[in-house]
């Protein structure tokens, strides 16, 4: 989950080291680092803090050199401290390196090197591969003693390593943990994710699982553990610098949230043919495979698992197709039963977090038919699926995802489309009332941003309580949960989401006149009347009620002490309406209390470690 860079260039790199950890943030905020070569030294310099903190205490701009590395932590073994803040060095401080992952067998590791002499100054597993790699560097280039070292590890790790030996040299090491290569002119980039080279280059190369970059400012070589050379192919990235940086607003997930109908436009407008969705070859499921699919395992974590939940909803209901979730960070610990005929599909923003990889692996080697929902071409679980759709938000920066939530729900509720006309499990009729809700959704989306005024009222009076209860019923469920994640992660207020029905079983015990529930209660068919008595048990204990409502309701007003509306639209699409509320009512709350929004503590983009 920590955030690498690492540039070997013509020139001085400090200041685009500066500029891709700034990028990289979002990953890891508990220490920063940066270390470069220049006249044969090793200038390090790293401390607790965020990176603008430590560039004040270290001034980052001293840093001179033509080749360096830089990280941000996000702590998993070891303290917050200066010591275990990366780069890390060995002992007469002639090799550096930077990590992201854990390497699992680092103990022993540490035992073996302690005996042969080592000394260790940091907690971390991190330090134990500079060492390690320092083991077998003697008479071999620096790319041979580190594919010597990685043969010993276990674990998880994306590496960028330098030594004064070879001082115009950079390495960098894939495995489970992502990195990518950014080709620019005169220089090359390592870097944990696209945001960090985009400044300077748009050409990308993905490195795959055990392989080995060793950059030059003008050159890039390719290699596999056994040390044979791989031909590898940079891809241009089709959005820049300006996607991911604020344009104006005050956050990273203000600008996100407000994307909202641009990325959805985006991501449905290719695949809607007239009253038809239309896939091309994303999928990769032939019309006979689609028909047989006898039953759907849907994986993802967090925020990507509400999506997931919403995505039963609409599987079951609409196409009719027996489906399940699963935490992915629990799928391949329980020896799944995969039967024939079963779809697995991944759902993941990044397409690298490690638990919803490694249950997509578990689930094609148990012979699924794979399928990866996605935002980051070329991302693992992309490589790993049989097919692949992508939503096409853009980069999401904030560590609180939103537009890359509402973006899956429109691929979902597309995906459900499709498979629906080709099972015949919707008539004509249907499937074109269904399309054209989801045309609408844009613009919808559009009206909802313009509630901000009463949300933002609801925040102002409510950001002081220390709990609150979100609720749900069918589709909005899922909504429910989402919305109660947001406020935790951005504020630190305890919230909880319950299926609607559920409150009377336990969590009604809590309601009281300092409690604010927030209640998704849509007009519609299927729950809008069960919905209306949950209000009223709720009132009847004096909670305070944020009602998320349709337009022209007359009954919920009556009953709650705010409504918040939303354009009608099909029950089923009700849900991606109703997710930007909560969004907005979570962002609103961090703020009046002070919480870094874009940077919630403890918390990181892309859990890349299990």
């Amino acid at each position: 989950m920590c955030g690498i860079i690492g540039v070997v260039s013509g020139q001085q790199v400090h200041q685009k080291l500066l500029d891709g950890l700034l990028s990289l943030e979002y990953r890891g905020y508990d220490s920063v680092g940066m270390c470069t070569i220049d006249k044969n030294s090793l200038i390090l310099k790293k401390g607790i803090g965020k990176v603008q903190e430590v560039h004040d205490k270290h001034d980052f701009s001293r840093n001179g050199g033509k080749i360096g590395l830089a990280h941000c932590r996000w702590g998993t073994h070891g303290g917050i401290t200066d010591e275990n803040a990366h780069p890390h060095v060995n002992e007469d401080k002639t090799i550096a390196l930077v990590h992201n992952g854990i390497i699992e067998n680092y103990a022993e590791l540490k035992e073996f090197l302690a005996q042969k002499g080592h000394v260790f100054s940091s907690e971390t597993d991190s330090e134990v591969i500079v060492h390690l790699i320092e083991e077998f560097y003697k008479k071999v280039p620096l790319e041979e003693a580190t594919r010597l070292a990685l043969h010993r590890l276990e674990g998880s790790y994306a590496l960028g390593i330098l030594s004064l030996r070879e001082p115009g040299k950079l390495v960098a090491v894939r495995n489970e943990s992502p990195l990518i290569i950014g080709v620019g002119k005169g220089e090359h980039f390592l870097a944990s994710d696209v945001p960090a080279v985009l400044k300077h280059t748009n050409k990308v190369i993905y490195l795959e699982d055990k392989e080995i970059a060793v950059l030059e400012k003008g050159s890039c070589t390719i290699i596999d553990y056994d040390g044979k050379a791989k031909e590898k192919q940079a891809h241009t990235i089709d959005w820049g610098v300006e996607a991911a940086e604020k344009a104006g607003y005050g956050h990273f997930m203000l600008k996100e949230i407000h994307e909202q109908p641009q990325a959805i436009a985006e991501t449905i407008q290719e695949r809607l043919h007239g009253n038809d969705v239309v896939f091309e070859d994303e999928i990769n499921l032939s019309a006979d495979e689609m028909r047989g699919v006898k039953r759907i395992i849907l994986l993802g974590c967090g925020t990507s698992w509400h999506a997931c939940l919403a995505g039963e909803f609409m599987l079951e209901e609409l196409a009719k197709i027996p489906t399940e979730v699963e935490y992915a960070s629990e799928f391949r610990y329980r020896n799944p039963l995969i039967g024939e005929h079963t779809l697995a599909i991944a759902i993941s923003q990044s397409g690298e977090t490690a638990d919803t990889v490694a249950a997509l692996k578990e689930a094609k080697e148990k012979g699924a038919k794979t399928l990866a929902i996605c935002n980051v071409k070329g991302s693992s679980i992309t490589r790993i699926a049989d097919g692949t759709i992508y939503t096409r938000a853009g980069p999401e920066i904030g560590v609180a995802s939103t537009k890359a939530f509402t973006t899956q729900l429109a691929v979902l509720y597309l995906l459900t489309i499709a498979l629906a006309k080709e099972r015949k499990a919707l008539t004509g009729k249907q499937i074109g009332s269904m399309v054209q809700g989801i045309r609408r959704i844009p613009l919808q989306l559009q009206s909802v941003l313009a509630e901000d005024g009463e949300i933002r009222n609801c925040a102002a009076l409510y950001h002081k309580k220390t709990n609150s209860l979100y609720l749900g019923r069918g589709v909005n469920f899922p909504i429910a949960l989402e919305g109660a994640l947001k406020l935790k992660e951005v504020s630190y207020i305890h919230a909880e989401g319950y299926p609607a029905a559920e409150m009377k079983h336990g969590p009604i015990a809590l309601i009281d006149k300092e409690m604010p529930v927030v209640i998704i209660a849509p007009q519609d068919v299927y729950t809008y009347r069960k919905i209306l008595g949950n209000i009223e048990e709720v009132k009847a204990r004096g909670g305070i009620i944020i009602a998320i409502a349709t337009e022209g309701d007359r009954e919920i007003p009556k009953k709650a002490d705010h409504a918040i509306f939303i354009p009608k639209t099909l029950y089923t699409l009700s849900s991606i309406l109703a997710a930007i509320p909560l969004q907005l009512l979570a962002y609103h709350t961090a703020l009046m209390l002070g919480r870094d929004v874009d940077k919630p503590r403890n918390l990181a983009k892309s859990v890349t470690v299990e």
